[in-house]
């Protein structure tokens, strides 16, 4: 089934300490050829919880198709769990619960998990020992790099600016929270009416946008509106946003288009224990 939506929103994440980030841009765009928009935080900069207290709200409004730039599970498949060695849920929504009840960091930070409850799994430098120990990954992230993707980053390696691992364990803690409301997907089935929350990757819409690989950044307004062109969109108006923002504004862009594609929801790869256990970044076939 290709599910329907009224609306399409990309967020751009941010896992940094603190109750503030200026990393998290939040774009919301109508369907037909509307230009995404900038939504703006209720405090002038967003909070993961104010994330969550909007999409809740906004999933009432319309059928809005939410896509978030996060690992939303460890790798599971490879190894046969997500921390091997340590008792944890062997399911994606259970993992989030988990991960929710041993962090008490502010605004749905998951430092806790990372650098105490279960720190010997991170790679945090060279005292770590060899890097290449940490590097797993999951069936879509292997997928997607023997497509010619390139390879993503893991969950597990804490280190440097390209680090998603503070990220996606915060996302979880976001989930969690959010799952009561709105289904997310492939954990959970597509409803037959309704909002949705997906996993995205920015460089996808990118990619699809016309920017070449390892130059997926925008930050000029040229650049940008050409990316909004190459995906049906009209031009950005306004003050160009910053990088955060132009990763935002594209892929909801990219997603009204995605989101029509058949395909892109019955990823070949993609088994029911992949489903249930790792999930799968929508956009990867």
């Amino acid at each position: 089934m290709t599910p329907r939506f009224a609306r399409f929103a990309a967020i751009d994440w941010s896992g940094a300490k603190g109750a503030r980030h200026k990393g998290i841009a939040v774009a919301l765009c109508e369907g037909g050829d509307a230009v995404p928009f900038l939504v703006a935080a209720p405090d002038g900069v967003w909070s993961r919880q104010a994330v969550a207290d909007w999409l809740i709200g906004a999933a009432q409004e319309a059928p809005t198709l939410f896509g978030f730039d996060f690992s939303f599970a460890p790798p599971f498949v490879a190894r046969g769990g997500y921390l091997p060695g340590d008792v944890v849920p062997k399911d994606g929504p259970a993992f989030w619960a988990y991960v929710d009840a041993i962090c008490d960091d502010a605004d749905l930070g998951a430092a806790g998990l990372l650098e105490v409850a279960h720190r010997r799994h991170f790679y945090f430098g060279k005292a770590d020992g060899v890097k290449a120990d940490f590097m797993h990954n999951r069936v879509c992230e292997a997928h997607y790099n023997a497509g010619g993707g390139g390879k993503p980053s893991t969950v597990y390696d804490a280190i440097g600016a390209a680090q998603v691992a503070k990220a996606s364990f915060a996302g979880m803690r976001l989930l969690h929270h959010v799952r009561p409301h709105v289904p997310v997907w492939p954990f959970d089935p597509i409803p037959d009416a309704g909002s949705l929350i997906v996993e995205i990757y920015t460089s996808i819409a990118a990619r699809a946008a016309g920017r070449p690989k390892g130059r997926t950044k925008i930050r000029d307004r040229a650049a940008l509106d050409d990316a909004l062109a190459a995906l049906g969109s009209q031009p950005h108006g306004g003050v160009m946003p910053d990088d955060h923002g132009a990763d935002a504004i594209v892929t909801a862009a990219w997603m009204r288009r995605a989101a029509l594609q058949p395909d892109l929801w019955t990823p070949s790869a993609m088994t029911a224990q992949i489903a249930r256990s790792e999930g799968w970044t929508f956009g990867v076939s």
